[in-house]
């Protein structure tokens, strides 16, 4: 039962993806010519037209609070809690003045139509289970960052689905601190509802985003870098219990 009422919204995810196909020549035209600010146009048109049609069709009423907080330009890389699967159309949504790839895990190659497009937004697959591929892939995300793209990670590493926050992975953040751009960190709270709150996926629901305000990385010392993903999981877990207990 469960499967046959997963049927239209997945019909509607894998619809709503048609958006990046209307882009993807130009992305990849600018981005053999290493146009990387042309390619960002084309990316984030193809991700926030995405992100939206998806928060619209679904009837997903997005409470965004700090978007004040948000630099001019990029790069940055925003980190946030990881409810479910809606955290990234709605970041899409919200973050809709910047190119945002992902940090996502590799499973996500295998799925049709889906895994070509979050990997040709300049997004990061990450094996969890293989360090070495790990550390690879965080130099691949850390060179998309000198070149001026934005990502988006969830260093708790897997969905919380609408229960307590983990733990951030330590090393998470040395993709912000090595090319020395600010952490945005944000704390959202209600995305597991499309999907992970009854085990199929859902709307009419809503969703609360708080960005806070971004912390440089430049200039921190040794220890100040080293303990940064503790300190920013302390911002975006307060968040958070602030958001719940509303």
């Amino acid at each position: 039962m469960k499967v046959l009422r997963n049927i239209p919204m997945a019909v509607e995810f894998m619809s709503a993806l048609s958006e990046l196909k209307k882009h993807k020549k130009n992305i990849y035209k600018y981005r053999e010519l290493e146009d990387y600010e042309k390619e960002k146009e084309y990316i984030l048109k193809a991700t926030s037209t995405w992100g939206k049609r998806i928060v619209n069709d679904l009837n997903i009423k997005i409470n965004v609070m700090g978007k004040d907080n948000l630099p001019e330009n990029g790069p940055v890389v925003f980190v946030a809690n990881h409810q479910g699967y809606g955290d990234i159309p709605v970041c899409c949504a919200v973050l809709d003045k910047f190119q945002t790839g992902f940090i996502a895990k590799s499973s996500l190659k295998k799925l049709p139509f889906y895994g070509e497009w979050i990997q040709n937004i300049r997004s990061v697959m990450l094996d969890r289970e293989d360090p070495r591929e790990s550390l690879r892939a965080i130099e691949t995300a850390i060179g998309f960052i000198n070149q001026g793209f934005s990502i988006v990670v969830f260093p708790e590493g897997h969905r919380s689905k609408g229960g307590e926050m983990s733990e951030f992975k330590k090393g998470s953040l040395r993709l912000a601190t090595k090319p020395g751009v600010p952490v945005i960190p944000i704390s959202i709270e209600g995305t597991y509802r499309l999907f992970e709150e009854k085990g199929y996926m859902q709307g009419n629901f809503t969703v609360d985003f708080l960005i806070h305000p971004a912390i440089e990385t430049s200039g921190l010392s040794r220890t100040e870098a080293s303990n940064l993903a503790e300190t920013v999981q302390q911002i975006v877990q307060k968040g958070l219990a602030e958001l719940k207990n509303k």
